[in-house]
């Protein structure tokens, strides 16, 4: 008897599940947020909520204590009067131009010095920034003996080849010459670092093609290096000009001996008093916050102002 053949069956295949929808919207990333939160909390506590506040401050007279007097544009007015204020001005400006254009040539020249070394890179490295991370205070009290007038070191070897004494920190030109090179000291080697990292990014290939077409090292510095350190030099001279302009602490620790009427009157003739230097006086000497908001803010327009000159005029040298 004859069987049915038997016909094999596969079973039918499990449909697949639907896939979870993804949670949409900022809740679904919460533990991210979260992570990042605490840089934005404290950005909000000690940066964002005081830059708004210090702009609404200097639009009241305040001593600190007692309520607050709208003044609307008063306090602005004031400043742009303010002869005491340009002054400031044009003292933080000689001082910054006396020490950032030193600076960055010893910077560079160093940057080129460690590039081209064979043995103890990491020393010089490390001896070049060590000046950086000192104690400003320490290095300060150091320089005001270095300048003194009759036991510094400075007028020691200015007597040593027969040359007059000078009164470095009594002087208005002294003083800011004395100041600029604590900055330039302070900051050259830091840069230097800088200048050397944008150095070893140049292909060697390049000096090598240059020296074989006869290229010397000048040459080969101002057709080549320089050039291709551009980005770098701008950098440089961006930051060096925000520090450069908000000095503080070197002539306020250098010249706080030499004015017995306040520590940051700036010396004699308020000769080295910086803009930031005068925003303490008026906000700390004479308690009037709400005009020392107002400074703090004529000072953030300076310095954006020479930022974004000194950035034009390496981009147009670099176009040129």
């Amino acid at each position: 008897m004859a069987t049915a053949p038997v016909v094999e069956t596969h079973p039918a295949p499990l449909a697949a599940a639907p896939a979870p929808h993804p949670k949409k919207g900022v809740l679904s990333h919460w533990r991210l947020y979260a992570a990042i939160s605490p840089f934005y909390l404290l950005f909000l506590a000690f940066g964002l909520i005081p830059v708004g506040f210090s702009l609404y401050l200097s639009f009241h007279r305040w001593d600190g204590l007692g309520a607050m007097e709208y003044a609307g544009l008063s306090q602005y007015r004031y400043l742009l009067a303010d002869g005491q204020f340009w002054s400031s001005i044009g003292n933080t400006v000689v001082i910054w131009a006396l020490a950032t254009f030193p600076m960055i040539f010893l910077a560079m020249v160093t940057a080129v010095m460690l590039n081209s070394a064979v043995r103890f890179k990491n020393v010089y490295r490390f001896a070049f920034f060590l000046p950086n991370v000192t104690s400003i205070v320490a290095v300060a009290i150091i320089f005001g003996s270095v300048f003194s007038t009759n036991f510094g070191l400075v007028n020691a070897l200015l007597q040593a080849v027969g040359l007059d004494q000078v009164a470095w920190l009594n002087t208005p030109w002294g003083i800011k010459v004395a100041i600029a090179t604590l900055m330039t000291w302070q900051w050259t080697g830091y840069n230097a670092i800088i200048f050397l990292a944008g150095l070893q990014t140049i292909p060697g290939e390049l000096y090598e093609a240059a020296r074989m077409d006869g290229a010397g090292p000048v040459q080969t510095f101002f057709r080549i290096t320089l050039p291709l350190l551009r980005p770098v030099l701008l950098f440089v001279l961006v930051i060096s000009t925000v520090t450069g302009l908000q000095s503080f602490s070197e002539p306020q620790v250098l010249l706080q001996t030499t004015d017995n009427n306040s520590s940051f009157a700036g010396g004699p003739g308020h000769a080295g008093q910086t803009m930031v230097l005068y925003f303490f006086q008026q906000t700390f000497d004479n308690n009037d916050f709400g005009y020392g908001a107002a400074v703090a803010w004529g000072i953030f327009l300076v310095v954006v102002l020479f930022s974004i000159v000194n950035w034009r005029l390496v981009q147009r040298r670099g176009e040129d």
